[in-house]
């Protein structure tokens, strides 16, 4: 049954629009718009509310300053190339927003000179002291997507930890000499620090930093185990002159070790798409519509854990609405997709004849998806 719309035409339905990035081709704000186009070409009848999307990594900003609004402040900070990169930080309401891929984001270095040997965390470090000159409460960090592999030790030098003899490339950690966190301990005081991330390997061995992300940020086999040990040699440092034993807690491994150095700076983890579901005030969102929407640049295996068509799709459950997933390619079976509440999942790959041409154009090629999937869908269709 349809309802009465404002300004006297009918609305068939409230459709709430809540994708994800589609990594390398559209950020969650692009997606969502591109999303709604598609629907409004089909079903104009239809109410469409916009809620972008983020599971901490790249885009986190973007997404809870459109949800929330606040000041973006911008500042320029040591990138993982030690190149300079343009990046902001959001304070609203006596907390800081901070994403570090803006600093060390795996998109800010070509496919080249992918080396997690030489990327440096130092912007993240910069990044944050930003936050802290900004005189608020508590600094609210979204964690993934890094080129980086050093466990945080720049982010950490960046704040004044001092490290002896300081190291170049993350080889060098395995020979620490002189390890003092107190400084940028201290750099942090009386804030809270709170990380966002859905990642919770530990630092260290088959299931952390340098085995799981690794290969993802360029490194061979061999380096593999390199940086391994290198991060092994930089716990040896930290815990001999006193520092947390936290390697083996759950999300130090996130963004190459990033997590680590945030954990010996106090902060508290927190799941990142439940973090972002509560900023953007989702599940009252979902509540008031008839049909959620989600998506994603792959919807795939991993997509089920933890990732945010994953987290959509269990609050559209909890509040009896179905839930579609719009992908540019979807490789998960109607068994898996009912398992995780999934009504539908369509990809744009599907509807193309070279699969490749999906990166032509993405937004529109989005839109072409979603106009389909209304005619589906949608009783204004």
């Amino acid at each position: 049954m349809g309802r009465p719309a404002r300004h006297g035409r009918l609305v068939a339905m409230r459709v709430l629009i809540a994708p994800d990035k589609f990594a390398g081709t559209l950020s969650a704000p692009e997606a969502a718009d591109a999303v709604a186009a598609g629907w409004r070409s089909s079903s104009p009848g239809d109410e469409l509310v916009l809620a972008p999307m983020s599971d901490g990594g790249p885009g986190f900003v973007e997404v809870v300053h459109a949800a929330r609004g606040g000041d973006l402040l911008p500042v320029t900070v040591t990138g993982p190339l030690h190149e300079p990169v343009p990046a902001v930080v959001l304070v609203t309401g006596g907390t800081a927003y901070v994403e570090t891929a803006q600093a060390c984001g795996l998109h800010l270095v070509p496919p080249g000179r992918r080396d997690p040997d030489a990327t440096t965390t130092r912007g993240v470090g910069e990044l944050l002291a930003a936050a802290l000159d900004a005189r608020v409460e508590r600094v609210v960090v979204g964690l993934g997507g890094s080129a980086t592999n050093d466990g945080g030790a720049g982010m950490l030098a960046a704040l004044g930890a001092r490290l002896g003899p300081e190291p170049g490339r993350v080889a060098d950690l395995a020979r620490l000499g002189q390890v003092d966190l107190e400084p940028a301990r201290r750099r942090c005081a009386g804030v809270e620090l709170v990380v966002a991330s859905d990642v919770d390997s530990p630092l260290l061995g088959l299931q952390g930093a340098s085995a799981v992300f690794g290969p993802q940020k360029g490194a061979s086999r061999e380096q593999v185990l390199a940086l391994d040990a290198a991060l092994a040699g930089w716990v040896a440092a930290v815990e001999a002159a006193g520092g947390p034993e936290v390697a083996e807690s759950p999300g130090a491994g996130a963004a190459g070790g990033l997590g680590y150095g945030f954990l010996l700076l106090g902060a508290r983890r927190v799941p990142g798409i439940a973090t972002v579901l509560d900023l953007v005030g989702l599940p009252a969102l979902v509540a008031e519509a008839d049909l959620v929407v989600t998506g994603e640049g792959a919807f795939d295996h991993s997509s089920l854990r933890g990732k945010v068509a994953a987290g959509v799709a269990e609050v559209a459950g909890r509040s009896g609405r179905p839930c579609l997933v719009v992908a540019g390619r979807v490789d998960v079976g109607r068994r898996e997709l009912a398992a995780a509440g999934v009504a539908g999942a369509y990809a744009v790959v599907d509807g193309l004849s070279r699969p490749e041409d999906a990166l032509d154009h993405p937004d529109r090629r989005l839109a072409d998806l979603a106009a389909r999937v209304a005619r589906t869908w949608s009783r204004a269709g």
